[in-house]
């Protein structure tokens, strides 16, 4: 079931309509649901995640069901399904890297940030979760922040603390 926080009725730009055209003329007539995943990610960069609305309208305008929108967007963990910072902080939590430290990283995350996993500082600028495997098992524990993907290993709580000052110095 998806949690929903805040849903409001969403509109989709010409802009994003004429993007939405020409990803699925990529595809063959009648296989417009091959461009599901492209397009989520238009919706999601253009309204920062994938509301229920959202996704609705993802599926009148591909002309498929609902539920087969939701099954992908709940299937990738890229897809962000409620409301999240302007830097998502996703720390790997498999084997790995909890061997090295990232439980130790993800407490400290949510004590520096305030916010238990999942939501969203009351500056609106952070939110963290644990997220599977990021590929770099021999350099943990290691985060990424969404949604440009950045990355940076062998983090320590004073590695994170400089990180999140870093950030939080962009914006202001």
């Amino acid at each position: 079931m998806l949690s929903v926080k805040h849903n409001e009725i969403v509109e989709f730009s010409s802009t994003l309509l004429n993007q939405f055209a020409e990803v699925v003329a990529r595809f063959p007539e009648g296989r417009q649901k091959s461009a599901l995943l492209p397009i989520l990610h238009l919706v999601q960069a253009e309204f920062g995640w994938l509301s229920p609305d959202a996704m609705n309208k993802v599926a009148g305008y591909l002309g498929i069901e609902p539920i087969e929108v939701y099954e992908v967007a709940t299937f990738y963990t890229m897809y962000l399904l409620q409301p999240q910072g302007k830097y998502v902080l996703e720390v790997c939590r498999t084997g790995p890297c909890c061997l090295v430290g990232a439980e130790r990283i993800m407490t400290h995350l949510e004590n520096k940030l305030g916010v238990k996993e999942g939501e969203v500082t009351s500056d609106g600028l952070f939110s963290w979760r644990g997220v599977e495997c990021l590929a770099a098992c021999g350099y943990g524990p290691v985060l990424q922040i969404g949604p440009e993907y950045t990355f940076y290993e062998n983090l320590t709580e004073a590695s994170v603390d400089q990180l999140i000052d870093d950030l939080s110095s962009k914006t202001n």
